[in-house]
C-alpha cells in the first residue's frame, strides 16, 4: 500500500494509469476495462431516462448548448459537456427527478460546403458525422435521456420550424421586404447583422461582408426590442454580467425624438431620429446613407441636374467597396456628395443642404441624420472637410449646476476652452447651457431636451420616440441545407402559406442540382418541387426556394425536446407546464447575441401566442472558458491541436473530465499545456483502490468509526453542495482528493479497512467522484458490494455533531516565530490560552531571560509574544 505522505495525485503504477483492453483486475486500476465494462450496463438500464409514470420528484432541466455535428467531438466539447454533466449528476443525487437532453444542431452552411468539397449528399455527411460525435458521446459518460434524441435536419423536426414561421407570419412579425442586406461573398448568402462580427467579416466563412439589394424574409424581432431589453432584470444574478451587457448594448436602447424635416420639392417630409433635440439650432445641414431608398429617391428628382446624378453614381458605387467597420471609422477621412437637395429646419425655417456620405448607415433609422458639426465629431470632421457651417448652441463653459464662474473684466477668463470648433476641430460633446438656440437660452440639455419636445409636438413636426441598435431578424437563406421556407408565391405576387395539414415541406432529393453557392438558392433550379399550383385556384406558382437560417432551428429546441417524438404538435404544452423553462443552461460565451438572444425572442412570441406560460427560455446560464493550448486558440494553421480522441485513449475519459473539472473556474480557459490528465489518472487509480482495501460490511454502523475521519468526511458532505451550485468544481475535486488522503491514512494505520469510518469516507468519495469520473465511482460502487447505478443514489446529509470541531490548534509565535502548537478547546478564553502558552516548555525555553514587552492573543488560534533583551 502507498503510504499517506503521497499527494493526492500520486500514488499509481504505470499499468494502473495506462490502457490495456483486458478485462477488469481487481488489483489494478484499469481505465478501458471500466469504460468497456460499465458502457454496456448503462446503454441497457438506460438510467438517465425522465419519462418515467408518477415520478412524484421535483423537477430539473439541465441543458447543454446545440452540438453542431462538423466531426468528431474536441477539446472545447470535453469541457463544455463534463460541466453540464456535472451539475446533472449532483442535482440527481439531490433527488431531483433531471432531464439532460442530447440532439444535433444539423442543418447549415458547414455540412453543405464540406459535401460540395467531397462530392456527397449534405445528408450523407451530416449523419455520418452525427453517429461520430454520438459514439464520443457515450463514450464520454453523458448522463443523457436518449430516448429524446433529435436532430433539426429531420423532416419531423423542421415541420415543426415551419409551422412556427407560419405562426410568425400570422401575428405579422414574418415579412418579406427589398433592402440592402450582408452579403457573404464566400458563402454566397445573405448574414443576420448578429452573424458579422466587429472586424466586418463573416463568422461563418471569415470573408469580408459585403453590401447587396435583395429582397429576404425577416423577422420582426424589433417589435420585442423593449421587453428584450427590459427582461434582462429578471436575469441578473444568474446568467454572466459580462452577457447581460452584451445583450444590452447590442439591441442599443436610445431615447430622443422623432424630427419631421420638410424637403423642399418632395410632399412628405423626412423623418430624423436625434438624441439631442436640444441642439436643432446648430443643425446645418443633413446627410443621408448613400445606399439609403431615400437617397436614390431624392437624386432622382427631376430638379436634380445631370453632373449631380452621375456624381452620387460614381460615389454609391465606390462606398459598395467599404466594410461598415471602414465606414464607421472615427478617424477615415470622410467623403460625400452633395445631393442638390435643401430640407427646412423645424426650429428655425433654415435650408439645409442634403448630402449623401458614408459615415451614415441605411439602417439607422430612416438612414437620415441632422449634422451639428459644432456637436458632434463626425459631423464636424465632415463639415470642415467640405466648408459646411459650424454653429455653436451649447455653451460648454457655462455649468449646469452651481456657481457661474467669476467674471474678469465682464468678461469669461482666458483660460476657459474656445468654443470654436471649427478651428480647433474639436467637437464640444461636454455638457453645458444652451446658446443660439431662440427661447431655450439658457437652458441646461435635460430641460431644453423636454422643452423642444414639447414644442415639435405642438407644432406637429416631432415627438418623444426612441431607436434601437437591433435590427430586424434576416432569416433567409440562398442555400439547400436549412428548412424549406413555406411560402408559395402566386403570379399575381400574393405570398400564400402553406396550409398546416401540408407541412412538412420537404427538402428535395440533390440529384441533379447544382449545391455551388452562386448567389441564389439552388432549390429554384428543383423544377419539379419549385413548380406547384396555386392552392387559391389550381394556376401556376412558385414555392420560395430560400431555406431559413439555422439559428431559427435552435431558437426553440429546448421545447422539443419535451415531447421530441409528438408528431400531432410542435411540443406538448403539459410537458412544458411540467419542465420548463430550462432550469440550468452551459455553453460557450461566443452565441451570447445570436442563439440567446434569438431564444428569447420566440420565446416572448410563444408566451403571446398562449403556448408557454413564460418569458425567458433559460432561467441561469453558465459559461465555460477555452481550452487553450501553450497560450494560444487550437486551430491547424498553428499546429497546436490536440485531439480529444488521443487524449482520452492515453488518460482515459474520467481522467480528462476531472482535470477540466479541476483546472479552474469554469468561465475561466483552460490552457492543456498547464494541467495534468496524467496527474488526474493516479489520483483515481489511488481513489478506487481505497475501495478495495475496505473490508467491513455495507451494513455496518459508521457511528462506530474513527471521529477524526468521520469529521472530514462530513466536512466534504456538508461543504460540497453548496460549492457544486457556485461552480466551484475545482474546489469540490479538491476536497475529494483531501478526503481521498484521509481515508489513505486511516487504511494504512490502526484497524485499517475494517473501520466503519474507513467505509463511510470511501463511499463518500465515490459518491462525490460520481459527478466527474463516473466509470471509476461505478466501479468502486460496485467493490464497496452496491448493486448500479449509484447515479440513483442519494447524497447523504452531513451529521451537525461532526461539524462541530472539539479541538483546535493554537499557533504560539514568539518574537515572529513559531514555537509551539497547542491543542485547545475553540471556546478557550484569550486568559487561558495566554497562560498555556506562557507555561508551554518550548516557549519557556525560547523566552530565556528575555522580557515579554507585548502578548496578542487571538482565541483560540494564535498567541504573539514579542520580547527584547533585559537591560
Amino acid at each position: 500500500m502507498r503510504g499517506a505522505e503521497d499527494d493526492a495525485t500520486s500514488g499509481a503504477t504505470g499499468a494502473e494509469s495506462g490502457a490495456t483492453g483486458a478485462a477488469p483486475d481487481s488489483a489494478r486500476y484499469d481505465f478501458e476495462a471500466l469504460q468497456n465494462k460499465w458502457l454496456p450496463v448503462w446503454d441497457e438500464s438506460e438510467p438517465f431516462r425522465t419519462d418515467l409514470e408518477n415520478d412524484k420528484r421535483p423537477r430539473k432541466y439541465i441543458l447543454d448548448m446545440f452540438p453542431y455535428p462538423s466531426g468528431d467531438l474536441h477539446m472545447g466539447h470535453a469541457e463544455a459537456y463534463a460541466l453540464g454533466d456535472v451539475i446533472s449528476r449532483y442535482w440527481r443525487h439531490q433527488g431531483f427527478n433531471v432531464l439532460h437532453p442530447i440532439g444535433w444542431d444539423s442543418f447549415g452552411l458547414p455540412a453543405e460546403n464540406a459535401a460540395i468539397k467531397r462530392q456527397i449528399d449534405p445528408r450523407e455527411w451530416t449523419y455520418a458525422n452525427i453517429d461520430q460525435q454520438k459514439a464520443s458521446f457515450r463514450r464520454y459518460a453523458g448522463s443523457f435521456d436518449w430516448s429524446r434524441e433529435l436532430h433539426t435536419s429531420d423532416p419531423e423536426y423542421y415541420k415543426w420550424n415551419q409551422w412556427l414561421f407560419l405562426k410568425l407570419y400570422e401575428k405579422g412579425l414574418a415579412y418579406r421586404k427589398s433592402s440592402w442586406v450582408n452579403w457573404d461573398p464566400v458563402d454566397q448568402t445573405v448574414l443576420a447583422n448578429e452573424q458579422v462580427l466587429p472586424d466586418g467579416t463573416s463568422e461563418r466563412s471569415g470573408a469580408v461582408v459585403v453590401k447587396k439589394k435583395l429582397t429576404q424574409w425577416y423577422f420582426r424581432i424589433t417589435d420585442y426590442a423593449d421587453r428584450l431589453l427590459d427582461d434582462l432584470k429578471q436575469l441578473e444574478g444568474t446568467w454572466p454580467a459580462k452577457v447581460i451587457a452584451m445583450q444590452r448594448n447590442w439591441i442599443g436602447r436610445s431615447v430622443g425624438a422623432d424630427v419631421d424635416f420638410a424637403i423642399e420639392g418632395r410632399q412628405a417630409p423626412v423623418t430624423v431620429f436625434t438624441t439631442r433635440p436640444d441642439t436643432l439650432h446648430g443643425a446645418t445641414f443633413m446627410v443621408v446613407a448613400p445606399e439609403s431608398e431615400l437617397a436614390a429617391e431624392l437624386v432622382a428628382d427631376e430638379s436634380v441636374p445631370d453632373a449631380a446624378r452621375q456624381r452620387f453614381a460614381e460615389y454609391l458605387v465606390e462606398v459598395q467597396k467599404s466594410t461598415e467597420l471602414e465606414r464607421q471609422a472615427t478617424d477615415r477621412p470622410k467623403t460625400g456628395v452633395f445631393l442638390e437637395r435643401y430640407a427646412i429646419n423645424p426650429v428655425n425655417g433654415e435650408r439645409l443642404p442634403v448630402w449623401a456620405a458614408d459615415y451614415v448607415l441605411a439602417d439607422y433609422g430612416t438612414g437620415a441624420v441632422m449634422a451639428v458639426p459644432a456637436h458632434d465629431q463626425r459631423d464636424l470632421d465632415f463639415a470642415r472637410a467640405f466648408g459646411l457651417p459650424v454653429r455653436v448652441v451649447l455653451d460648454t463653459n457655462q455649468p449646469v449646476t452651481g456657481a457661474i464662474p467669476v467674471l474678469v473684466d465682464g468678461e469669461l477668463p482666458d483660460d476657459l476652452p474656445p468654443l470654436d470648433p471649427a478651428s480647433t476641430g474639436k467637437a464640444l460633446t461636454g455638457d453645458g447651457r444652451l446658446i443660439n438656440s431662440g427661447n431655450l437660452d439658457g437652458l441646461s440639455k435635460n430641460k431644453a431636451i423636454t422643452r423642444v419636445i414639447e414644442q415639435l409636438e405642438a407644432q406637429g413636426s416631432g415627438r418623444a420616440a426612441k431607436n434601437y441598435r437591433l435590427r430586424d431578424w434576416l432569416i433567409s437563406r440562398q442555400r439547400y441545407w436549412g428548412t424549406p421556407i413555406p411560402i408559395i408565391h402566386g403570379a399575381d405576387g400574393a405570398e400564400i402559406p402553406v396550409p398546416e395539414d401540408q407541412l412538412p415541406v420537404l427538402l428535395p432529393p440533390t440529384e441533379g442540382l447544382n449545391l455551388q453557392p452562386k448567389g441564389t438558392s439552388p432549390l429554384g433550379a428543383a423544377t419539379d418541387w419549385v413548380n406547384v399550383p396555386d392552392p387559391r385556384d389550381g394556376s401556376p406558382a412558385l414555392r420560395d426556394a430560400d431555406t431559413m437560417d439555422t439559428f431559427v432551428d435552435s431558437s426553440w429546441y429546448f421545447l422539443r425536446f419535451l415531447s421530441p417524438n409528438d408528431d400531432t404538435k410542435a411540443f406538448d404544452p403539459r410537458e412544458v407546464d411540467k419542465w420548463a423553462p430550462v432550469d440550468q443552461y452551459v455553453g460557450g460565451v461566443t452565441h451570447a447575441i445570436l442563439h440567446l438572444l434569438y431564444a428569447r425572442f420566440i420565446t416572448k412570441v410563444l408566451f403571446d401566442l398562449g403556448y408557454v406560460s413564460f418569458t425567458e427560455p433559460f432561467s441561469a446560464l453558465l459559461n465555460q472558458g477555452m481550452v487553450l493550448m501553450e497560450g494560444s486558440a487550437m486551430s491547424k494553421s498553428k499546429g497546436n491541436i490536440v485531439r480529444l480522441s488521443d487524449q482520452l485513449d492515453e488518460h482515459g475519459v474520467d481522467a480528462v473530465r476531472l482535470t477540466m473539472a479541476f483546472a479552474g473556474p469554469p468561465e475561466d480557459d483552460i490552457d492543456w499545456a498547464d494541467v495534468s490528465p496524467s496527474g488526474s489518472a493516479k489520483f483515481l487509480a489511488r481513489a478506487w483502490r481505497l475501495s478495495g482495501d475496505v473490508t467491513s460490511a455495507p451494513e455496518v454502523n459508521w457511528r462506530d468509526g474513527d471521529v477524526a475521519l468521520r469529521r472530514v468526511t462530513h466536512r466534504f458532505l456538508a461543504e460540497a453542495p453548496g460549492l457544486v451550485e457556485a461552480f466551484k468544481f475545482n474546489v469540490v475535486v479538491a476536497r475529494i482528493m483531501e478526503l481521498t488522503n484521509a481515508a489513505r491514512k486511516a487504511v494504512d494505520s490502526g484497524p485499517g479497512g475494517a473501520d466503519p469510518a474507513v467505509r463511510e469516507a470511501v463511499e463518500t468519495i465515490a459518491l462525490g467522484l460520481s459527478l466527474f469520473a463516473p466509470y471509476t465511482a461505478e466501479d468502486m460502487w460496485e467493490r464497496l458490494g452496491y448493486p448500479p447505478s449509484i447515479s440513483a443514489y442519494g447524497w447523504r446529509g452531513a451529521d451537525p455533531a461532526l461539524l462541530t470541531e472539539e479541538s483546535v490548534t493554537a499557533v504560539v509565535q514568539v518574537d515572529g516565530k513559531v514555537r509551539a502548537r497547542l491543542e485547545v478547546s475553540p471556546k478557550i478564553s484569550s486568559e487561558e490560552l495566554e497562560k498555556l502558552a506562557r507555561s508551554s516548555e518550548a516557549v519557556v525555553r525560547f523566552l530565556g531571560d528575555r522580557e515579554v514587552v507585548n502578548v496578542i492573543v487571538r482565541a483560540p488560534k494564535i498567541v504573539n509574544i514579542a520580547t527584547k533583551a533585559r537591560s
